[in-house]
């Protein structure tokens, strides 16, 4: 029966002046009784699609010529037609091929849209043209090798025209499911022994199978004004953003067995051979079967194949779902759903069950219920959703022959759609596709509803395929990532095992329910990109990774602390990223406990002393310091250590440095120039010296010596003390200081000594006591309370060089001048070095130079009495609070200012630069300074600093007035 007699009309006349238009052309030329008869059926059709409406008018005697015809016998003959263009020359197969496929087009979506073919009629259809246009593009392009002398010959039967080189058709095509208006998804290959046995003698395979590839795709996708072929993507390939679009099998095959993905053996489920030696291609897509159909999994990697269905974000039923604008491929409810519920039980069950392997979804998905894997009403379920899927499908991509899933947002288009699925009331088409989009949610939803989702709250993270999928990028945009197709690329490199964290398959199985544990922890810092590129920089230098996954996955407040360094702590991040493997630190069990310097000491000075030489000493401190630096840095930032609790943890750490590595530059001063008798202190001040450091903090340091022959000199270079001395201090502050291969330690400042840099680099005990009785000046003084004895060569000089700094600060002094000295300091300071802002905590009026010149005026000022001294300056103001020795108001609010801002001074300085404004800042991070100032909001915190600052301000005042 002809094809116009079996028509039916489809729907209502959407533009009837628009059919009209159409049949004017027509019967201008080519009107029969058959369009006659067929014209009911044609104009809802022409009134709806422009697309089709345009093929008719284009050549209305093709028209005629289709619905004469049996649509059956017309197919054939059309893919006769095709396959005989493999016969003709590469230019003159390009325009009759896109002729073909408008007649193609125009028969499949009459016979379609009439209801003479069913839904695997019309896929059938076109999936056998794609072969028939890539077999005649391929047989084409290969003629025009031969003739340039690249190809030595044509091949014949099953080997195709060029033995060795392959095509598989992928997804729709190779199940036979083509859309209508589609792309082809082909995976190339070749075998290199063969194809090099039909090339000229200087053609290299690998070069010329990407040639021919390039050919066949520009035959079939070159757009003229007759349209294309097909187009033709080739990115189905292994790791197809590093390997060329035609792989050889041995590279396939190793990449497959060692990397190769879950997604990637559902889509092997439709491969199936379809252009090129058909024999080589059969012969490569056995050796895949015990890749994508395994007989035994483990639970790790049922969960992972699960993973592909559970990226997606399960909505509940009873949530808004409007047709308007719907994706039904990608969409909740949509095609994708389907495909993944039946795909995910197959590589679950396929290897064991051979007759669960269908291509076709439909065919799977009774195989499934017919084995018992899925409920009956399940089933008929998804089938007749699928089937009306697929057609409203179809019926969106005839409007314009546009490849898209998504339904029109425009009311005016989307009726042309419902007026081609048969609808006259667009409410009732719209109603219609909401109900068949929820029943498929819920059928999707019941699929493994019991396991961790890998969604989001802000919708799909699904990372699979080479396609970004527009919903995950939606989320990610939602989850305030700036660049949403960078972060999907850089999850989907870590999926291929481009880093070593996710080469082996035990990581890649970790990394699927790590990643969207990731993104929601970055989101949730208020810094997403900073968050998400750290730990990027990190996650790549990781040498293995499935330790540390496994941690952060049981651990999971751990591993959103370390996101939380990531985003707010660039110096603990960029410790991570640099040296990943002080991590390893948080495996510890004590990890959060007080840093226990006796144990660490003699970790230390036990590793240092199998170092073998002073730089691998160098080294060894260096690493233990980063370990424990970053232990301090994570425990501040976790609101676990507290402004005091970190501060003499950081001094801890340093004097623990000095300690072991001060006897190593004394042995390396001995070894260069030979012993001498005599004794060395390392004397810390500053904030090392008033155990208050913080992250970067630098050294302020002193040595003090006292040789027992002022007149000796040493054994081989006949040094005398100055320099014997001097140059162990140079080799101190160079262990401390340079950089190595393990990085670097500390700035090391030698200014405070007497002197300064004008004195000599190490200070004797007989210079040092006559300078501070006569030479050295009130700021010397004030930073002398907080020098503190670090090392001594002898526990009997360390005590003597601890009395002479009490001794020079007892020295009597007169109050007044004093306090004016003090002054004046302050005053000068404020002029050449301002605060940089309302953040800076050191210099702003009522700050910490504030309080500290405070506590250090009263020690100098009430020492010579036998006042207290403390190099710590909140145990200095107690002492002087429990002594009476000072007002208890302003000593108060000296102790109350200098709490907060040290509070805060803690954490600014592990997780910003220097000069950073955290009113700038993300508000995650605001929520942090607010809980470190014990405040309830960021808002309510500058308000209780300025407070505190200004009481401190004014007590500072009050104290230095007499």
């Amino acid at each position: 029966m002809s094809l116009g007699a079996r028509l039916r009309p489809c729907g209502p006349v959407l533009d009837a002046k628009a059919a009209d238009r159409a049949r004017e052309i027509i019967a201008d030329t080519a009107w029969t009784p058959a369009l006659e008869g067929a014209w009911p059926a044609l104009a809802p059709v022409f009134g709806a699609s422009p697309y089709l409406a345009g093929l008719a008018r284009r050549d209305p005697r093709r028209l005629a010529a289709l619905l004469e015809a049996d649509p059956d016998a017309r197919l054939t003959e059309i893919l006769a037609r095709t396959a005989a263009l493999a016969d003709g020359l590469p230019e003159a197969a390009v325009e009759p091929l896109r002729l073909l496929k408008q007649e193609l087009h125009l028969l499949t979506a009459l016979a379609d849209l009439g209801g003479a073919w069913d839904l695997d009629q019309v896929t059938g259809a076109l999936t056998r043209f794609a072969d028939a246009a890539v077999t005649a593009s391929l047989t084409a392009a290969a003629r025009g090798e031969v003739e340039s002398g690249r190809l030595t010959r044509l091949g014949e039967g099953e080997q195709g025209p060029v033995p060795g080189w392959f095509c598989i058709a992928m997804g729709k095509q190779g199940a036979f499911e083509l859309n209508y208006s589609s792309d082809i998804d082909v995976s190339v290959f070749f075998d290199p022994d063969r194809l090099s046995a039909v090339l000229a003698q200087d053609v290299e395979p690998q070069a010329f199978a990407v040639r021919l590839t390039h050919r066949v795709s520009d035959l079939m996708q070159a757009r003229t004004a007759d349209g294309y072929v097909f187009r033709m993507d080739l990115r189905l390939r292994p790791d197809p953003s590093s390997t060329p679009p035609a792989v050889p099998t041995p590279a396939a095959l190793e990449y497959y067995e060692s990397v190769g993905q879950n997604w990637e053996r559902a889509a092997f489920i439709k491969a199936r051979p379809c252009a090129g030696d058909m024999t080589a291609a059969r012969a490569f897509l056995g050796e895949l079967i015990p890749y994508v159909w395994r007989k035994n999994l483990d639970f790790a990697a049922i969960a992972d194949i699960h993973s592909i269905k559970r990226q997606i974000h399960a909505h509940k039923v009873d949530e808004r779902v409007s047709a308007k604008g719907v994706d039904l491929k990608l969409g909740r409810g949509g095609i994708r759903e389907i495909e993944f519920y039946v795909q995910t039980q197959q590589l679950i069950l396929g290897g064991r069950h051979p007759e669960l392997r269908g291509s076709r979804t439909l065919d799977a998905l009774a195989a499934l219920a017919a084995a018992g894997h899925v409920a009956p009403e399940t089933a008929a379920e998804l089938t007749e959703s699928y089937r009306t899927l697929r057609a409203v499908e179809h019926r969106i991509q005839m409007l314009a022959d546009e490849q898209t899933h998504r339904l029109p947002e425009s009311d005016p288009e989307r009726r042309r759609v419902a007026a081609l699925s048969g609808y006259d009331r667009l409410q009732s088409f719209d109603a219609a596709i909401t109900r068949l989009l929820k029943g498929v949610n819920a059928r999707y939803g019941e699929l493994f509803a019991e396991e961790e989702q890998l969604s989001s709250r802000f919708g799909s993270l699904v990372f699979t395929g080479v396609d970004d999928d527009p919903e995950t990028l939606a989320t990610l945009q939602r989850m305030g990532f700036s660049n949403p197709a960078r972060v999907a690329q850089t999850i989907r490199n870590w999926h291929h095992g481009r880093i070593p964290a996710t080469r082996t398959e035990r990581g890649r199985e970790l990394f699927t329910r790590l990643a969207p544990r990731l993104l929601e922890a970055a989101q949730a810092t208020g810094a997403p990109d900073p968050a998400f590129n750290r730990f990027a920089d990190f996650f790549g230098n990781l040498s293995t990774g499935v330790q540390l996954q496994s941690l952060f996955l049981a651990q999971p407040k751990l591993f959103e602390l370390v996101v939380q360094v990531m985003a707010f702590a660039p110096r603990l991040a960029s410790t991570l990223a640099r040296r990943p493997a002080a991590i390893d630190a948080m495996l510890d069990p004590a990890f959060f406990a007080p840093i226990d310097v006796a144990e660490d000491a003699e970790l230390m000075a036990s590793a240092v002393a199998r170092a073998g030489g002073f730089e691998a000493a160098m080294d060894v401190v260096r690493r233990m310091h980063r370990e424990q630096a970053f232990r301090v840095g994570v425990q501040v930032m976790s609101g676990a250590a507290g402004a005091e609790v970190a501060g003499k943890a950081f001094a801890d750490l340093a004097d623990l440095c000095i300690q072991v590595l001060a006897p190593a530059a004394l042995a390396e001063a001995e070894r260069l120039g030979g012993a001498f008798e005599g004794e060395v202190a390392v004397v810390a001040l500053g904030k090392c010296g008033s155990r208050e450091m913080s992250a970067g903090s630098d050294l302020d340091l002193m040595t003090l010596y006292r040789a027992a022959d002022p007149a000796g000199m040493s054994g081989v270079k006949g040094w005398d003390a100055s320099t014997f001395y001097g140059r162990f201090t140079q080799r101190l502050i160079a262990a401390l200081s340079s950089p190595t291969a393990e990085g670097t330690l500390y700035e090391v400042d030698m200014q405070l000594r007497p002197s300064g840099t004008k004195g000599p680099v190490a200070v004797s005990m007989a210079a040092f006591e006559p300078y501070y009785q006569g030479e050295a000046e009130t700021w010397e003084l004030l930073a002398l309370t907080r020098a503190r004895v670090v090392w001594a060569s002898s526990d009997g000089f360390a005590a003597q060089a601890q009395a002479a700094v009490e001794a020079a600060l007892r020295r009597p002094r007169e109050r007044r001048r004093t306090a004016k000295d003090v002054r004046e300091m302050r005053q000068l300071m404020e002029r050449e070095r301002p605060p940089k802002g309302d953040w800076d905590l050191k210099l702003s009026p009522g700050g910490l130079v504030d309080i500290e010149f405070a506590a250090q005026f009263l020690q100098i000022a009430h020492a010579a009495d036998g006042g207290p001294l403390s190099s710590n300056t909140a145990d200095a103001l107690e002492a002087f609070r429990v002594s009476g020795l000072a007002p208890e108001g302003p000593l108060g609010a000296l102790t109350e200012a200098w709490r907060l801002q040290q509070d805060l001074t803690q954490l600014l300085k592990v997780a910003l630069e220097d000069g950073a404004d955290p009113s700038a800042e993300p508000k995650a991070f605001q929520a942090l300074l607010a809980r470190a100032g014990q405040a309830r909001t960021f808002r309510s915190l500058r308000t209780k600093l300025e407070k505190a600052q200004a009481q401190a301000r004014r007590a500072y005042e009050a104290l230095l007035k007499t």
